[in-house]
Formats: structure tokens, sequence, C-alpha cells
């Protein structure tokens, strides 16, 4: 008689983190230099925005210039909290294909975008003023790159059921 041992797939979390800095550096790119192309005004416009939610509504004062120091602190925002957020994408994708890890993400950035812009503006409330249409389908790309990624470099492992592991 042949033994049955049940398996599960963990994370792969080192994935996890490359997807959220790629997708990161995607959403970045889209937001800083394509939303100012929709609706007008400078790239570092948004990018302070990104820097307001360490160093607070001050920097988002005219003029809007590039500032290292700024720019550090829009980077150091937008990187940590893309990475937390494909930790959380890679958790809930993991056990999918490429296909629906793409599809999936998708749809956990656009739900990422709602948690932003409905109670991360709690806490900032000027970020209310990125909401809108073209900050929803960063987020949606985002999302969708991210599980494109994580599943791309993933590296399938599996445990005992019931065995330590990380997911």
């Amino acid at each position: 008689m042949r033994e049955v041992i049940n398996t599960r797939q963990v994370v792969d979390w080192s994935a996890a983190i490359w997807a959220g800095i790629i997708g990161g550096a995607v959403f970045f790119l889209a937001s800083v230099l394509l939303l100012p192309l929709a609706v007008g005004g400078n790239a570092w416009v948004v990018a302070r925005y990104f820097a307001s939610i360490l160093l607070g509504a001050e920097v988002l004062a005219p003029p809007a210039t590039f500032e290292l120091s700024i720019f550090a602190a829009a980077l150091v925002a937008h990187f940590g909290l893309a990475i937390v957020f494909a930790l959380l994408i890679s958790f809930v994708i993991h056990k999918g294909g490429l296909l629906a890890g793409v599809i999936r993400g998708a749809l956990l950035g656009g739900a990422i975008y709602i948690i932003n812009v409905y109670t991360l503006t709690l806490l900032f409330p000027w970020l209310f003023a990125l909401h809108g249409v073209l900050f929803f389908a960063a987020h949606v790309l985002y999302g969708a790159v991210v599980g494109w990624v994580y599943e791309g470099l993933e590296v399938e492992e599996f445990v005992a059921a019931g065995a330590e592991g990380g997911g």
C-alpha cells in the first residue's frame, strides 16, 4: 500500500520582493510620466505626492521642481508600499499559473487602489487629488505586472501539509 503525503505550495518570498520592485518601477514610471501627459502638470508633482507620505503635505507647495531629498523620500515611500503590496498579492496568487497570476494580480491592483484612495486618504487627505481613472489604471497595471513577474520568477516549492513554511 502506498502512503499518500499531503503537500502544500509555499510562497517564494524572493520572487515576491522582485515582483514588488519591478511592478513598483512600472507603476512609478506610469504615474510620474503618463499622468502629467494626460492631465497636465509635470512629473515632479506626482513624485511629491508620493514623498508626502513620509514628509507631509508641505512638500506639495509650489514650485514642483526636482529636489533630491524629496525624490529620495518618494522612492522610499513608493517602493516600500510596492513591496508590501506585492508580498500580499503574491500570497494570494502563488498557487495559480501565469495567466491566473496576471488576472488575479490586476484585480488585486484595483482593490489596492480602492484601499489607497478611500482609506489612506483618511491619514493623508491631500492624496485624494490622485483619485481618478488613470491612477486606477496604473494600480491595475501594477497588480498585473506583479502577478506576471511573480509567476515568472517563482521557484515552486512544496512542503508536507502542516509543516512550517512560508504560506
